[in-house]
């Protein structure tokens, strides 16, 4: 089964929006910006990381095409209904591979799509960076975006320096996607991520990955997990909201967090649009 890679969580200041991040004790990497209008900051995590996300130059956004998705403009465009969390990215060895087999099942699928930049690592050393992208969709969730991400320099993204956080945070503990047809993605998610997942009830179907569990849950069973509705759900099946393991809680202390059941959980409004809760391991 595929793992998790990383999450895409965009927002329309990227300084606000890793402001709050940084708040909440997380260690950030420098700024960077994409050949095709978006820019990021990045938290790295044991065997994932976070992409906090905005578009900087929208005059460089690629527009969709005919066979080929654009992930620029599928942010570009999902911040203009609202902010948020808007895609899921998991872990490929062959970009190319997933393609043809998503295909080959009866998904839609795209072209696939390659670029690189360059980066600097802590060092000072310049090194260039890759990917290979494997965009897929379902009709039935217009807003939840997926892909898969073949790195040509994972080890970028595990720097010691950054992967050290003042709130002890080690890795991504779950992703819920929520909505009223939510449970209805199981087949296309076992398609996707090439294993089943378990009905877990009330209202969850669990993917237990590598690197974490993609959660598909009923607005009620959401509710209960983070203490709040889904964040949009004129959207569909969408992701909702995300959990983040880490060694202690008691760095967010007096901090506004809310306790629901095992998770200490970040308002909505101060998550940009996106239930973000902590759990300790």
């Amino acid at each position: 089964m595929k793992g998790i890679n990383h999450l895409v969580l965009a927002a329309h200041d990227l300084d606000g929006l890793s402001e709050t991040w940084a708040s909440l004790g997380f260690t950030l990497t420098p700024r960077a910006e994409h050949p095709f209008g978006t820019g990021n900051r990045v938290i790295q995590l044991h065997g994932a990381y976070l992409e906090l996300l905005s578009v900087i130059v929208p005059a460089d956004i690629v527009e969709h095409a005919e066979g080929e998705f654009s992930f620029s403009a599928f942010n570009r465009d999902f911040l203009r209904r609202h902010e948020g969390f808007s895609m899921l990215v998991l872990d490929t060895v062959d970009a190319h591979a997933d393609i043809a087999n998503w295909r080959d099942a009866g998904l839609q699928t795209y072209a696939p799509f390659e670029f690189g930049r360059r980066a600097t690592l802590p060092s000072g050393e310049d090194v260039q960076v890759g990917f290979s992208l494997a965009f897929v969709s379902n009709p039935a969730a217009p807003w939840f975006g997926h892909f898969a991400c073949q790195h040509f320099r994972p080890d970028y993204y595990a720097q010691r320096e950054f992967m050290t956080h003042p709130n002890t945070a080690q890795s991504v503990h779950d992703v819920w996607i929520s909505g009223d047809s939510a449970l209805g993605l199981a087949e296309h998610m076992k398609t996707v991520l090439g294993g089943a997942g378990m009905a877990e009830p009330p209202g969850r179907i669990v993917f237990a990955t590598p690197s974490g569990s993609i959660v598909l849950a009923t607005p009620k069973a959401f509710e209960t997990a983070f203490g709040t509705p889904p964040p949009h759900m004129e959207d569909g099946p969408h992701l909702a909201g995300l959990t983040i393991a880490c060694e202690t809680l008691e760095s967010f202390a007096g901090t506004g967090l809310e306790r629901i059941g095992e998770r200490l959980v970040l308002p909505i409004a101060r998550g940009f649009d996106t239930a973000i809760g902590f759990v300790g391991i």
